[in-house]
């Protein structure tokens, strides 16, 4: 299954090691998902966990070393034509945008509300827990 993890994803992950963010990203590498990401979208990633005081228990390296798991873990994508704006928030544009242009099955996000209308380009757009039930994660 390809997906796009929203940022909220990768922050949650960082904020508690109990939920299931941090459930989907402890199975990285994995065979039944393939994270799909761009450029632009990694670049919200980092600075999004590096805006200051959000991780008092993790430090710059820490971040770092993050980071560079999840990249590993992605397939990265281009992306050839802009769908800029069809949502609320510019952020969530970027997502929507590997969406599309990775040939996704699914977003995964805890802001469902934020991507109304994005089925219409033909993928889902699940909670985590729901992602994580449906792949028997």
């Amino acid at each position: 299954m390809r997906v796009v993890l929203d940022t909220c994803i990768l922050f949650s992950a960082l904020r508690s090691s109990v939920g299931a963010s941090f459930h989907i990203l402890r199975s990285l590498p994995t065979k039944k998902f393939q994270p799909i990401v761009s450029t632009p979208l990694f670049l919200e990633y980092e600075d999004v966990l590096r805006r200051p005081y959000q991780f008092s228990h993790l430090g710059d390296r820490d971040i770092d070393d993050f980071l560079d798991f999840v990249a590993s873990a992605c397939e990265f994508t281009r992306i050839n034509f802009l769908w800029r704006p069809f949502l609320s928030d510019p952020n969530d544009d970027l997502v929507l945008e590997v969406a599309v242009a990775g040939q996704v099955d699914a977003i995964v996000t805890y802001n469902q509300k934020d991507f109304l209308g994005a089925d219409s380009f033909g993928f889902r757009v699940l909670s985590p827990q729901d992602f994580i039930k449906e792949i028997r994660l």
